[in-house]
């Protein structure tokens, strides 16, 4: 008997001493997200939780965003392999000298939009002239400013342009009548109008994708230097992959996903309700996507961006800021 407890000893103490070995075999990879820990980042989430990035032997941090964390900043200084990042933002911090590459782009539609009181007599665009619109800034305002250039809007105020404010993460301006209209996205802002009491038909609401000024959201974007190595393509691949079974878990079960979600928030401040509705929202604008990057689409932000009449976004069309090569890879791993 005592043999067998022995044996057995060694083989816990065997299995124990394997674990950190196992565990030092596995490629490190940062994820610096583009906002809070909430649904919009439901997939990586979900592919932690799920196991997917250990079963491709990748040791996964993700690190959350906030109002005083600038993802490109993240990533230039070292902080982060892999940034969750809107290509309006990524392309402009590239063409100040940051070489940014869009590796996958798991988000195939735009979930930005402005939305509006029906009291203050909007209808369509051509009635923002005069109108008080809110808008984020910190790279968020380019969609927005090319958006009315290409209606011939000045953003200075006065009768023939429009007033713009500097809105905060928050729907304060719209509900306290200090703005005609702001910027919500599909998954989160506008629920907030909703819950804080005004109706759906008292609301007029323009979404980018509706208006042609759709830029791409939530790409995946690394530093162009890594790409040069194959050790660090492969594992962006491997993430890249898992990463997008972590969203086709998530649609397929929105409410489990949800509560990976507020697992994993430490802040306490996210709501089940809010968040379940964040997590569906999310999964219309991922569409079933496999990462690959529309090409077309991100041509399109580009033309976008490029279309900011005397002071555009991007002066210039980038070379060099989307590849395939990871996505590529993936495929080929599969």
């Amino acid at each position: 008997m005592r043999n067998i407890v022995i044996a057995a000893s060694l083989l816990a103490t065997s299995a124990l001493t394997a674990m950190p070995a196992a565990a030092q075999d596995a490629t490190p990879v940062t994820l610096q997200l583009k906002w809070v820990t909430q649904g919009q980042f439901a997939g990586y989430y979900v592919a932690q939780e799920k196991g997917y990035y250990e079963d491709a032997g990748l040791d996964v941090t993700i690190k959350p965003g906030g109002p005083d964390i600038a993802p490109e900043q993240v990533i230039a200084g070292g902080g982060a392999d892999i940034i969750v990042d809107w290509m309006p933002a990524a392309l402009a911090a590239r063409e100040k000298g940051l070489p940014l590459v869009n590796i996958a782009q798991p988000f195939e539609k735009s979930g930005m939009e402005l939305t509006c009181r029906k009291e203050t007599g909007i209808e369509s665009p051509e009635d923002f002239k005069g109108k008080t619109l809110g808008v984020w800034f910190s790279g968020n305002e380019y969609p927005f400013l090319s958006w009315m250039s290409k209606l011939g809007l000045s953003t200075e105020g006065g009768p023939d342009g429009v007033t713009v404010i500097k809105q905060g993460f928050n729907v304060d301006p719209l509900i306290q009548k200090q703005a005609d209209c702001i910027s919500t996205m599909t998954y989160n802002e506008y629920w907030q109008v909703i819950d804080a009491g005004i109706p759906e038909d008292e609301l007029v609401v323009f979404k980018y994708e509706d208006q042609g000024v759709a830029t791409l959201e939530d790409g995946l974007y690394v530093l162009e230097e890594d790409l040069a190595d194959p050790a660090k393509v492969e594992a962006y691949a491997k993430f890249v992959d898992a990463s997008m079974k972590g969203w086709a878990y998530a649609a397929e079960h929105p409410d489990e996903a949800t509560e990976i979600v507020l697992d994993n928030d430490m802040t306490g401040a996210q709501t089940e309700q809010h968040q379940q509705r964040m997590v569906r929202e999310i999964n219309k604008l991922v569409n079933g996507s496999d990462g690959t990057l529309d090409v077309s689409a991100a041509d399109n932000t580009v033309n976008v961006l490029m279309s900011g009449g005397s002071d555009p976004v991007i002066t210039k069309k980038p070379e060099g800021a989307w590849t395939s090569a990871v996505t590529d890879k993936m495929k080929e791993m599969n």
